[in-house]
């Protein structure tokens, strides 16, 4: 998809599953001459569907998606529309998981608490080739890098499946299945199955033991 001609406005498609969220973002792009919102969707599937008709320059992406990833999104965007720009906006303000959203593909990654200029200065240097990280986390994404924890195999982000991450740092924050199940869209059911898979692979033996090792890592990802 070629990017917008001289005096065309750049065309932004928002992908995030709460209403109000999206109209927040519309009602600032469409203060801006250069930007204007081409769709909207609310999950993955809906996203990938929209995108030949509605041919954006950029897709400003939330992370958790009802059926379905925004990592995963992401992915599938730049395998089938490698020219189009891709933003994530989040409140997912750790470092190792704008690293996946950078590895999979992403050319900026913003977290929602911030300012609306700053949002709107994320979309423009996304727009304009750079790669962009927010502010609060380009500290911790150069000490990772620095410190080579991201490479070292050991920490639970290197180790666990998109999801999996998502299940176990809401654990950390104190969250039952339930609450997990809900944020995520998933069952009960499902979120045990990740458990399962989180406890085996880091060789944990039961909830509790998964609960403390969450709240643990939790807390270094906010460098306490």
């Amino acid at each position: 998809m070629k990017p917008a001609a001289r005096n065309a406005r750049f065309r932004v498609f928002l992908v995030d599953d709460h209403p109000l969220v999206r109209e927040w973002l519309a009602s600032m792009i469409a203060l801006e001459s250069d930007l204007e919102i081409c769709g909207q969707a609310e999950e993955v599937a809906a996203a990938l569907a929209a995108m030949p008709l509605a041919k954006p320059n950029i897709v400003v992406v939330d992370l958790t998606l009802p059926r379905g990833s925004g990592l995963e999104l992401i992915k599938d965007l730049r395998a089938q529309f490698p020219a189009v720009r891709l933003l994530v906006l989040t409140t997912h303000d750790e470092a190792t998981i704008a690293e996946r959203a950078f590895r999979a593909g992403a050319h900026g990654y913003a977290v929602k608490r911030e300012s609306g200029p700053h949002i709107i200065e994320a979309i423009r240097a996304v727009l304009a080739g750079k790669f962009y990280a927010s502010p609060a986390l380009t500290a911790q994404l150069a000490g990772r890098m620095f410190s080579g924890s991201a490479q070292n195999g050991r920490s639970p982000a290197d180790l666990l499946s998109d999801r999996e991450l998502e299940v176990f740092k809401q654990r950390g924050q104190g969250r039952g299945a339930k609450e997990i199940a809900d944020l995520l869209h998933v069952s009960v059911k499902t979120v045990g199955s990740y458990e399962a898979r989180i406890k085996e692979k880091l060789g944990l033996e039961n909830v509790g033991e998964l609960m403390r090792e969450a709240v643990l890592w939790n807390d270094r990802q906010r460098g306490l």
